[in-house]
């Protein structure tokens, strides 16, 4: 009979191949099947559109929106901390995910409605200038999207 078998427990091995700790199976929930690929994906590539675009614009031309492209490069690690929330998995990694996409999703409405109460403020845009319309307005619908995900994956967790 295996561990997995006898005690519902998967073990995990180290970097020398032997076996570790064992890991319960229900605190590694996975958060990426069905629609949680699709928010994978979508922030995967948030991450890459915000990073690649802030690491541009900090290295040429900090000195011209300094504000905004720290506020990108802020956006691009948030996408990435989701990122890998989501892939990770487990309860605590759904929870963290769901606190950083509220926070995102706070950091959207104000800088969205910043950019457009005070356009003096940003030269140029953020990810999230009025409201992520220049990435097709994913900045504010993707963290609603994923908050909602996260929620039900607890909502099927605890009536599995």
């Amino acid at each position: 009979m295996t561990a997995t078998e006898e005690n519902g427990t998967a073990p995990q091995e180290n970097q020398e191949g032997r076996e570790s700790r064992e890991i319960p199976e229900k605190q590694r929930t996975r958060l990426i099947s069905g629609p949680g690929i699709l928010l994978l994906w979508l922030y995967g590539v948030m991450v890459v559109g915000a990073v690649s675009r802030s690491a541009v614009q900090i290295s040429t031309e900090f000195d011209k929106a300094p504000l905004a492209y720290s506020l990108s490069a802020v956006a691009g690690l948030v996408y990435g901390f989701i990122t890998y929330s989501l892939v990770r998995g487990g309860e605590t990694a759904r929870r963290a995910a769901l606190v950083c996409c509220a926070a995102e999703l706070v950091g959207v409405l104000t800088v969205g409605t910043w950019t457009l109460v005070e356009p003096s403020a940003f030269p140029d845009a953020t990810v999230w200038s009025d409201y992520g319309i220049g990435y097709l307005f994913i900045p504010v619908l993707l963290p609603l999207s994923a908050m909602y995900w996260l929620r039900k994956a607890r909502t099927a967790d605890r009536s599995a």
